[in-house]
């Protein structure tokens, strides 16, 4: 497996490996006074998360990650995810995936990691391809 190259970046968590990925999801938030509801893209990785406390004990769940937001529902944006990481699966590809939204529609953009022959700092990486989902 090459993914293990891959990042994807979160909406605010950073950078992912992509080979620690299990799960792609699309799901809306609760509606809440004041607040209408929005659609949450979400990455579920292959670690348990823990949280809780001395009174509460201590709960072990799966961690899941952001990757876009949007107003509507992102009709077939885990499809999209999953078709580009497919195409990533490669054991010389190297770089990160930037999610992007624009009016309900979410945008992968893959950018290689700049050869090693460049010096630190002077590349301009160029996507390598762009899936709507």
């Amino acid at each position: 497996m090459g993914l293990h190259n891959v990042w994807i970046r979160t909406l605010s968590d950073g950078l992912l490996r992509a080979d620690q990925i299990v799960g792609l999801t699309a799901h809306a938030t609760p509606s809440l006074p004041g607040k209408s509801p929005r659609w949450l893209l979400d990455a579920t990785m292959t670690v348990p998360a823990g949280s809780g406390g001395a009174g509460s004990g201590w709960d072990i769940g799966i961690l899941h990650r952001t990757l876009a937001q949007t107003q509507t529902e992102p009709v077939g944006a885990p499809e999209a995810l999953a078709r580009l990481l497919d195409r990533l699966d490669r054991p010389d590809t190297a770089g990160i995936i930037t999610p992007s939204t624009t009016a309900g529609t979410v945008r992968f953009t893959f950018s290689a990691f700049a050869d090693d022959s460049e010096p630190a700092g002077s590349a301009n990486p160029a996507p390598a391809g762009d899936l709507a989902g």
